[in-house]
């Protein structure tokens, strides 16, 4: 079993003071590439080794494209979302099954709660649809109906949907992936370098693909109205994909790309450690990342580097 990210390879990334007293500590490891891939800053340790989580949503996303099936606009975006189980979420979800004359029942994720507030208030239990990734299982089933191909094993890692997603995980990051497990969601999810995940992320950004305009054009369908990646992109342009356990990328539109992974799996110091990256290689301004952080980070919250 390859050595995950340790304390060894990490740096505090950032600290939480309340009356001025330290409170808590956020170590970590972060990442800066170009869109060469080539490393411009490293905060810990760049090599160390990471499952991305949903963070990698934008590379399976890719991969089903490559299968030749179309998903345009909000569609596309709700392919690579960790979205908030909304409404309009659910609409996008059922037009993609609708798509490839599928409905919920074909969906194999566990059913989970809305994450939006309101959703789940007016939501009579957990369903598959509004389990955050049910728009990337859309998808993959998309993608297999369209190949002519089972829908009954989509998340098999033998299957041609899976097939092409981990090659063009290898492809974009660069790299081997140096282990498989099973997702939250029950699907394959790799472990690859925190630079590989930049390097991948960059890519995504550069290759052409379609992915980087729909997400501007509405990016409420990422996650939700108000939340963290949204607000990013809103507000500085930037395409922005967190993963469950304190993972971030966040690539501008010339590909330079920033991956982060808080050590203990904590959310509150990813997007402010990421944006202040980008912020201090002259790529964001720092207006636009002050509005990021107001919004939707810890008021007491500062950067440790």
């Amino acid at each position: 079993m390859p050595a995950a990210l340790s304390p060894a390879d990490c740096v505090e990334l950032a600290v939480v003071e309340r009356d001025g007293f330290v409170e808590s500590r956020h170590l970590g490891a972060a990442v800066l590439v170009d869109a060469d891939g080539r490393v411009l800053e490293a905060l810990g340790d760049p090599a160390g080794l990471i499952y991305p989580r949903s963070a990698v949503k934008p590379l399976q996303a890719t991969a089903v494209l490559s299968t030749g099936v179309v998903l345009e606009g909000e569609e596309l975006v709700l392919a690579s979302a960790s979205h908030a189980g909304s409404p309009a979420h659910v609409e996008i979800v059922t037009r993609i099954l609708a798509s490839a004359g599928l409905d919920e029942s074909s969906l194999q994720c566990p059913p989970d709660w809305p994450l939006d507030s309101l959703a789940r208030h007016e939501a009579p239990g957990p369903r598959p649809i509004t389990m955050n990734c049910s728009g990337k299982h859309a998808a993959f089933l998309a993608a297999a109906v369209h190949g002519g191909w089972s829908t009954r094993d989509y998340l098999s890692p033998e299957h041609p949907v899976q097939r092409a997603v981990a090659a063009t995980i290898e492809e974009y990051a660069g790299e081997r992936v140096a282990h498989w497990g099973i997702d939250g969601c029950h699907a394959p999810t790799p472990v690859i370098s925190l630079a590989g995940l930049a390097r991948a992320a960059s890519r995504v950004i550069t290759s052409g693909s379609p992915l980087p305009a729909a997400t501007r054009a509405h990016p409420w369908a990422i996650d939700g109205t108000g939340r963290e990646n949204a607000v990013t992109i809103h507000e500085t342009g930037v395409f922005a994909k967190i993963g469950a356990e304190g993972v971030l990328v966040l690539v501008t539109a010339d590909g330079h790309a920033v991956a982060v992974k808080t050590l203990d799996g904590a959310s509150r110091a990813r997007t402010a450690a990421g944006l202040e990256l980008l912020v201090r290689a002259g790529l964001v301004e720092r207006s636009h990342a002050d509005a990021v952080v107001a919004e939707v980070v810890d008021p007491g919250l500062r950067i440790a580097f």
